[in-house]
C-alpha cells in the first residue's frame, strides 16, 4: 500500500508560535546547519517536507517540531479572521525527517505570546482596512444573572399571598415552608453551578445544560416543554398584571368594557409592549429589568418603613398596631382556616414563588463568563430573595392581627367587658366579626395587608406591577433563547425555521414572534387556573433533571466531569431530584402525570429517531461503566453449556465487501451473542498506514445503517494467516471472546497462488488449534462484491453508499432448512440452523435433519436420533436416515473429482517417502500418489454426499452440513478438493459447520 502524496501548501508567515500551517523550517538559536544521515529518526535543524509547508518553531535547547501548550489546540472554534491553529500530528513527529534545504524561515520573536497559553484575540487578526465586527452585548453576574433571577423569583405571591400564608401557618411554619422550598432551589442552584462550570457553556440555558449532560433524549424533551412553559408563563404573569389594573379600574368605576374583556385588552397591549422591548435588543431588555428591580426595592423599603411608623386610627381599625411582642407570639403558631388550611396546601401555594432560579442560566449565551456568572448570580439571588421572604413574614406577623373589622366604631376602652381577642388590649373590639367570620381585614382576610401597612400604598401597587412585568419579560426572553438552541440541534422535525438568529447577539426574532403568539392565545382565554399547575410541574421537571444530571455525572466517575465549582454533593443532588418529583405530585397529581406523559412521549420520539449527535453525555459514560462492570463480573462466572452462545469472529475484510457473510452471521447473533467483523490489512510493518480509527468508524457506521449489531476490528500484518492468528488470539474481552471462526469459501482456490491456498487451509488448522469452531459460507454467486465498489472508498462515505441486498434479508417462505449432521461435532451443526429458524424471515421454513445409517437398521437409528433431538428441545421432528451414503458414486462424478485434483498431483509413481518429500520441496500443496490412494474412500464419500445433496436439497432455502476435518499433513489442495466436491452445483447457500468437538447442547437442567 503506497503512501499517499500530500499536496504542497503555500509557505506560511512565521510567528512566535508554532502552528500546523508552518510545519517545517529552521530553528532559532544560531546553530549551524546539521545534515541528518539517511537513517536519522531524530528531529532535524534542516527544514523538511513532512507536511508540505514551512516550519518555524521555538527551541527547547534542541531542534524539535513539538509545540508548547496553547488554547487554540483545544478550542473548537476560532476568532474572527483567525487562522485555525493545531498541534502537529503524531505522524509529523514520528516519521523520518527528509532534508530539504530549499525552505528556510527566520522565526519572529513575540515575547507576549511565547508561552502559548493566552487565547488569541479576534481583533489582532482582522485584515487592515476592514471594519471589525461589532461586539455582541454581554452581561456580568449581577446584571445578567442575579437581578434577573431575583425578579423572576419575586412575584405577586410576595405581595398578595405571603401575609395570608403567615396568618394561616403561623410565623414558625411559614419559615419552615420557605426554608423547605429554598432547600430544593438551593440544591438545584448548586447542581446548576456544577454543570455550568464543567466546560464552556453556550446559549440554550437549561436545555443546553441538561442535553449536554444527560444526552439529547432527556435534554430534547425537557427543552421543548420548558420553552413552552416559559411561553405560557408570559401569559400568566401578564394576566396577573392585567387583573391588578382591572381591579384598580373597578375601584374607580372606569372599566373599559367588562371585567373579563378588560383583562384581555390590557394583557394583549402589555405583552405587545414587552415584545417591543425584547426586539429592541438584550441591552434595552436589561435596562427595563433594572428599572423593575428598582421599583420592587423601593416598594419593599416603603413597606419596611411603614412597619415602624406609628399606626393611624384607620390602620388600627384594619388590624395594624406596629411591632408588638404579643401579636408576634399569637401569630407564631398556626391557625388553619378554610379548605386550604393545611400545611401542604399552603406549601403548594407558596412554592412557585421560590422558582425562577433558571432565568439567568436561560440567557447563558448572553453572559460574559457563564461559568462564573451562573453559580455566583444564581446563589446570591436565592440568598437575597430568601432573606426578603423571611423578613416579610416575620415583620408582618409582628404587626398585624389575624382579624379586624376595619370599622372606626369598634374602638373601645381598655378592659371593657365582653371584648375577646388580642385587639382588646389595644383598645379595639373585633369580637363580633370574628365570631360571625365576617371580618374584612386582618392577615387572614385581607390580601392587600402589605399595601395597608406600607408608608405609601401606591408604591406597593407599583411593586406588584414591577414583579409581574419583570417575570413576564424574563420568560419572554427565556423561551425563544432555549427554543432557538433546540431548533439548531434539529432533534425534532418542522422547528428548524425558528433557529435562525439576527444581529450581533443572534437574536431569535422568529422565536420571539412564536412566543408572542402563544402568550396572546393564552391571554385571550383569560382563565389560567387549569394550566398554571402544569407550568409549575414543567419547571419542577427541569429542576429534577438538572439535579439528576449532576448526580448522574458524578456517579459515573467520568474523567471528563471536572466542575470548577466544588461546593456540591451528588447525594444532595439526588435528594433534590427526588424531592422535586414528590413536590410535583403534592402540588397537583394529575398535572404531574401529564408532565411525565409528555416527557416520556418526547423521550420516546428521540430514542426512535436516534439523532446523529455526540455531546459526551453522562449517559454515554454510564453505558461504559455498566459494560465494564458486567464484563468484569462475567469473568467471575464459570461457563456452562446451557449458557453457550455462538460468538463469531467473521473474516469479512471490509464488511461492505461481503454483505452476505455479514447478514448471515447477523441473522443468528442479533440480540443473542457477539459478532466481531475482522479485517486483515496486508502491508509491510513499517509502511505508513491510513488513519485506522477513521476507517473503523466508517465501517461501524455501515454496520449500524445495515442494522447489524456487531463490532469491527482490523489488524496490520504481512500476510493473511499471521493477521488471522492475531485476531484469533487477541479478539474479544474476558468471556466476551469469539468461539467460532466464520469465513467465506475460497472459490478461486484452483487459480489462486499456491501460497494463498496454503494460508487459507492453514487458517482452518489454526482455528482448530485454538479450540474454535469453524463455519464456511458458500454461495453460488460468490460473496465478494468489491468488484462493483471503488477500490479505495472513502471510509467516511461508507454509511452513505447504497446497501447491497442479500438472500439473508428476504423472507424465505415455506422452504426447508436441510441439516446434514454427518459427524457428531458437539451439536454446533444443529444449533446455528435452529437459531436462524427462530428469526421471522426464516420462521416458516421446515427444518429437516439428515443422518447417515445402515439400510437394515433405518427405523431403529431414526428412533434414536428423534429421541436425542427431542431431549435437546430443538423442535426438529423431520428426521431422514441416508442408507445409501456409502454407495459408490457414479463414474462421471468420480472422473470429475480426479480431473479436479489432477493439476495438484505429484505423479511420483508411489516412490518412497524421502523421495516424495524431496519432490514436494517448495510445493507442499502437491498430492502424492500414496495420499490419493490412502484417502480414496474419503474422497469418494464426498462425491457421493454431493449426489445426495443434489437429490434431496436442490430446492432448500439453506443447507447446513458437517464437513470432514483435514488432518495436519493433508495437502491443502486435497482438502479443498473435498470441500469443492461436497458443495458444488448447489443453488441454495451452503454452510459448512464444524464444532470443536465440545458440547454446545445439553438435555440436563444443571
Amino acid at each position: 500500500m503506497a503512501e499517499l502524496p500530500i499536496a504542497e501548501l503555500p509557505p506560511a508567515r512565521c510567528s512566535g508560535r508554532f502552528t500546523i500551517s508552518t510545519l517545517l523550517g529552521t530553528e532559532e538559536g544560531g546553530r549551524g546547519p546539521y545534515v541528518p544521515t539517511e537513517s536519522s529518526s531524530c528531529d532535524s535543524a534542516q527544514p523538511t517536507q513532512l507536511s508540505g509547508s514551512t516550519l518555524c518553531t521555538r527551541t527547547f535547547g534542541y531542534n524539535t517540531m513539538d509545540v508548547v501548550p496553547a488554547y487554540e489546540h483545544y478550542a473548537n472554534s476560532k476568532g474572527v479572521g483567525d487562522t485555525r491553529k493545531a498541534r502537529p500530528s503524531l505522524a509529523d513527529l514520528h516519521s523520518i525527517l527528509k532534508p530539504d534545504p530549499g525552505h528556510l524561515c527566520a522565526p519572529v520573536s513575540d515575547p507576549q505570546r511565547s508561552n502559548g497559553l493566552t487565547e488569541a484575540s479576534p481583533e489582532a487578526s482582522v485584515e487592515p482596512g476592514t471594519a471589525p465586527a461589532p461586539e455582541p452585548v454581554r452581561f456580568g453576574w449581577v446584571k445578567g444573572v442575579m437581578i434577573r433571577c431575583m425578579l423572576n423569583i419575586w412575584g405577586v405571591i410576595l405581595y398578595l399571598r405571603l401575609p395570608w400564608i403567615t396568618a394561616q401557618a403561623g410565623i414558625a411554619l411559614t419559615w419552615l415552608i420557605i426554608l423547605m422550598s429554598v432547600t430544593v432551589t438551593t440544591i438545584t442552584g448548586l447542581s446548576i453551578s456544577a454543570i455550568s462550570t464543567n466546560g464552556k457553556v453556550k446559549s440554550g440555558g437549561t436545555y443546553f445544560l441538561i442535553s449536554r449532560s444527560l444526552g439529547p433524549e432527556l435534554g430534547g424533551s425537557i427543552g421543548l416543554i420548558f420553552a413552552f412553559a416559559n411561553a405560557v408563563a408570559v401569559a400568566m404573569h401578564t394576566v396577573g398584571f392585567a387583573e391588578t389594573v382591572r381591579d384598580l379600574l373597578q375601584e374607580h368605576n372606569s372599566l373599559i368594557v367588562d371585567p373579563t374583556n378588560d383583562i384581555r385588552i390590557i394583557g394583549v397591549v402589555t405583552v405587545t409592549v414587552l415584545l417591543g422591548i425584547s426586539l429592541a435588543g438584550m441591552e434595552w431588555e436589561a435596562k427595563a429589568q433594572i428599572l423593575f428591580f428598582l421599583v420592587i426595592l423601593v416598594s419593599f423599603i416603603n413597606y419596611l418603613v411603614g412597619t415602624v411608623i406609628p399606626a393611624t386610627t384607620e390602620k388600627q381599625a384594619k388590624g395594624f398596631f406596629s411591632y408588638r411582642a404579643d401579636i408576634f407570639a399569637q401569630n407564631f403558631v398556626p391557625n388553619w382556616r378554610g379548605p386550604e388550611g393545611s400545611f401542604f396546601s399552603l406549601f403548594s401555594i407558596f412554592f412557585p414563588s421560590a422558582t425562577g432560579i433558571l432565568a439567568g442560566a436561560n440567557i447563558s449565551g448572553d453572559l460574559k463568563d457563564p461559568a462564573v456568572a451562573i453559580p455566583k448570580g444564581t446563589l446570591m439571588a436565592i440568598f437575597w430573595t430568601t432573606l426578603s421572604y423571611l423578613v416579610l413574614s416575620a415583620t408582618i406577623g409582628a404587626c398585624v392581627v389575624r382579624d379586624a373589622s376595619g370599622s372606626l366604631n369598634d374602638s373601645v376602652v381598655l378592659g371593657s367587658p365582653g371584648c375577646e381577642g388580642l385587639a382588646c388590649t389595644f383598645g379595639w373590639n373585633f369580637t363580633g366579626c370574628t365570631q360571625r367570620q365576617s371580618c374584612r381585614y386582618g392577615l387572614s382576610n385581607y390580601y392587600q395587608s402589605m399595601s395597608m401597612v406600607s408608608g405609601f400604598g401606591p408604591l406597593i401597587t407599583a411593586g406588584i406591577f414591577g414583579a409581574t412585568l419583570s417575570s413576564a419579560l424574563a420568560c419572554l426572553v427565556s423561551a425563544p433563547k432555549v427554543f432557538q438552541c433546540l431548533c439548531r440541534d434539529q432533534l425534532y422535525p418542522l422547528i428548524g425555521f425558528f433557529g435562525k438568529g439576527y444581529g450581533r447577539n443572534s437574536e431569535p426574532i422568529r422565536g420571539y414572534m412564536l412566543t408572542y403568539v402563544i402568550a396572546v392565545g393564552f391571554i385571550l382565554i383569560a382563565e389560567l387556573n387549569a394550566i398554571a399547575p402544569i407550568i409549575s410541574n414543567f419547571f419542577l421537571c427541569s429542576y429534577a433533571l438538572i439535579n439528576f444530571s449532576c448526580f448522574h455525572a458524578s456517579i459515573t466517575n467520568s474523567p471528563g466531569w471536572r466542575p470548577s465549582f466544588r461546593y456540591y454533593s451528588k447525594w444532595a443532588a439526588l435528594f433534590g431530584a427526588a424531592i422535586s418529583v414528590v413536590i410535583m405530585f403534592l402540588l397537583t397529581w394529575w398535572a404531574a402525570l401529564i408532565a411525565f406523559g409528555i416527557v416520556i412521549f418526547l423521550l420516546g420520539y428521540v430514542l426512535y429517531k436516534k439523532p446523529d449527535v455526540n455531546w459526551g453525555s453522562s449517559m454515554q459514560a454510564s453505558s461504559y461503566n455498566m459494560a465494564l462492570n458486567y464484563s468484569v463480573g462475567l469473568s467471575e462466572v464459570d461457563e456452562h453449556i446451557k449458557n453457550y452462545r455462538p460468538q463469531c469472529l467473521v473474516l469479512t475484510g471490509p464488511p461492505n465487501f461481503r454483505p452476505a457473510l455479514v447478514d448471515f452471521v447477523g441473522t443468528f447473533t442479533k440480540n443473542l451473542s457477539l459478532m466481531l467483523c475482522g479485517n486483515v490489512v496486508i502491508a509491510p510493518r513499517k509502511q505508513k498506514m491510513p488513519d485506522s480509527r477513521l476507517t473503523a468508524d466508517g465501517h461501524t457506521r455501515w454496520l449500524m445503517k445495515r442494522k447489524i449489531k456487531a463490532f469491527y476490528t482490523d489488524v496490520v500484518a504481512e500476510n493473511l494467516r499471521s493477521g488471522v492468528q492475531m485476531l484469533i488470539q487477541a479478539a474479544g474481552l474476558g468471556k466476551m471472546r469469539p468461539n467460532i471462526l466464520v469465513l467465506g469459501y475460497k472459490r478461486n482456490w484452483r487459480t489462486a497462488s499456491p501460497q494463498s491456498l496454503e494460508d487459507y487451509v492453514g487458517i482452518l488448522h489454526d482455528a482448530f488449534d485454538f479450540k474454535y469452531g469453524v463455519c464456511l459460507l458458500r454461495m453460488k454467486e460468490g460473496l465478494n462484491v468489491s468488484r462493483v465498489l471503488q477500490a479505495h472508498m472513502d471510509p467516511t462515505t461508507l454509511a452513505c453508499e447504497q446497501q447491497a441486498s442479500t438472500i439473508f434479508q428476504s423472507e424465505q417462505g415455506k422452504k426447508t432448512i436441510d441439516i446434514y449432521w454427518l459427524f457428531d461435532d458437539g451439536g454446533l451443526t444443529l444449533l446455528i440452523p435452529y437459531l436462524m429458524g427462530r428469526k421471522k424471515r426464516w420462521g416458516k421454513c421446515k427444518i429437516r435433519v439428515f443422518v447417515g445409517g445402515q439400510i437394515n437398521r433405518m427405523d431403529e437409528e431414526r428412533k434414536v436420533i428423534v429421541s436425542l433431538l427431542s431431549k435437546f428441545r430443538l423442535g426438529f421432528h423431520d428426521v431422514h436416515i441416508l442408507p445409501d451414503i456409502n454407495q459408490k458414486p457414479r463414474p462421471e462424478h468420480i472422473k470429475r473429482f480426479d480431473d479436479l485434483i489432477a493439476p495438484f498431483r505429484l505423479n511420483d509413481g508411489f516412490k518412497d517417502e524421502a523421495i516424495v518429500n524431496e519432490m514436494r520441496q517448495g510445493c507442499p500443496w502437491k498430492i502424492s500418489d500414496e495420499e490419493v490412494d490412502k484417502n480414496r474412500v474419503k474422497s469418494l464419500r464426498q462425491v457421493r454426499l454431493n449426489e445426495i445433496l443434489l437429490d434431496y436439497s436442490q430446492d432448500a432455502a439453506l443447507i447446513a452440513i458437517t464437513p470432514p476435518v483435514g488432518r495436519k499433513g493433508c495437502p491443502s489442495s486435497l482438502y479443498m478438493a473435498w470441500l469443492e466436491t461436497l458443495s458444488q452445483d448447489l443453488r441454495p447457500p451452503v454452510i459448512l459447520i464444524r464444532g470443536n468437538q465440545e458440547n454446545v447442547l445439553t438435555f440436563y437442567c444443571q
